[in-house]
């Protein structure tokens, strides 16, 4: 066989085997989630992580650029040498998608977390409003002892370093409780990239092979901690979207600061109050005249800030990570963000806040 054949062939060989990797949730979770992939992170959270800027982000530049040359350099041989070409493009493509797999991707087959914690995932409309109610007390309460006044918005005393440093109390207080949520040796960037992720409607992403959290440093700060709690879940292992949101409001709520529970218990709550706009209007309406103008003045601050950057480039790019989602063993797609209000529910069934 000649060698040119082997990597696209390698890439029909990992499709297949992913296909059936979700059959052995517990294979992955003890042989690689909580074995390999520690090592893994570990190593390049420590190797990347001082660095004053994402290397990540860079990489992905030096890589755009190289695509972009090739394509130019190779542009008049097409049609003469394009089977060839083509070729070339699935090894590579070959290439990444197993290291994406290897360094983090693998993730995505681990045990659901809901098994891990012995927590439902149903719940009723009751349960709903009943957990809805207590959040807009909680945050309601905090709001107020932070502003002394319930018309007042919060506005954020810290840097977003300072933020980055400071959401480890959080994970240390959470891993006190469940220790499979420890964070060690933090790697999270402001993303060179943060103009083209807002218009692309992203709050921050994880980079799979250097294992550094980029955050969007172009978000209202109160919604700061909690996106990059949410990115430094999955820095330890936690693919899915609904689970790292799950755990980015365990984290922010139980950091000791009461700016960074706001940023959780906030995020929760507006999730929710959507939900109700969507299922019930007239709750919706009762619940909303329930929370503190100045709560509902943050919200306002984040959507005016989305709707400044909205355009059809956002949709194309949410239309493409839900396929991308789905191709990777979360059936929700998108949809997988909203859904960690079935884990809180049930987490909080029979806990205070």
């Amino acid at each position: 066989m000649k060698s040119k054949y082997i990597l696209p062939l390698f890439l029909l060989v990992q499709i297949i085997f992913y296909k059936i990797l979700p059959f052995f949730p517990d294979f992955v979770e003890g042989f690689y989630s909580n074995n390999v992939y520690v090592r893994i992170s570990h190593f390049s959270r420590g190797l990347l992580g001082n660095l004053p800027f994402s290397f990540g982000d860079c990489m992905y530049a030096f890589l755009i650029l190289s695509i972009i040359i090739w394509f130019w350099k190779t542009r008049k041989t097409w049609k003469t040498n394009w089977k060839d070409h083509l070729l070339k493009i699935t090894g590579k493509i070959s290439v990444f998608y197993f290291l994406f797999h290897l360094l983090w991707a693998f993730n995505y087959y681990r045990k659901p977390l809901f098994e891990k914690m012995e927590i439902k995932r149903e719940y009723t409309d009751a349960d709903l409003l009943t957990f809805t109610k207590k959040l807009i007390v909680k945050t309601n309460e905090i709001q107020f002892k932070i502003t002394k006044n319930k018309d007042e918005k919060i506005r954020f005393p810290y840097s977003q370093e300072e933020v980055f440093k400071m959401n480890l109390n959080g994970y240390e207080n959470l891993a006190g409780e469940h220790s499979y949520f420890k964070y060690e040796t933090l790697s999270v960037k402001k993303s060179l990239f943060s103009i083209p992720l807002t218009y692309m409607g992203f709050s921050g992403y994880l980079n799979p092979f250097t294992n550094e959290a980029q955050v969007n440093d172009l978000l209202p700060m109160y919604t700061f901690p909690l996106t990059a709690s949410h990115e430094m879940a999955h820095q330890i292992g936690f693919a899915s979207e609904n689970e790292c949101n799950f755990i980015g409001v365990l984290a922010s709520v139980k950091n000791d600061n009461l700016y960074f529970q706001y940023s959780g218990y906030s995020f929760a709550l507006r999730y929710c109050l959507g939900i109700w706009k969507f299922k019930n209007e007239k709750v919706f309406d009762v619940l909303k005249k329930q929370v503190n103008p100045g709560i509902l003045k943050n919200y306002q601050e984040s959507q005016d800030f989305w709707i400044k950057y909205d355009t059809f480039i956002d949709k194309g790019f949410h239309f493409l990570y839900d396929s991308f989602l789905k191709s990777n063993n979360q059936k929700d797609g998108m949809e997988s963000y909203s859904k960690f209000i079935d884990l809180m529910i049930n987490y909080y069934r029979n806990r205070n806040f």
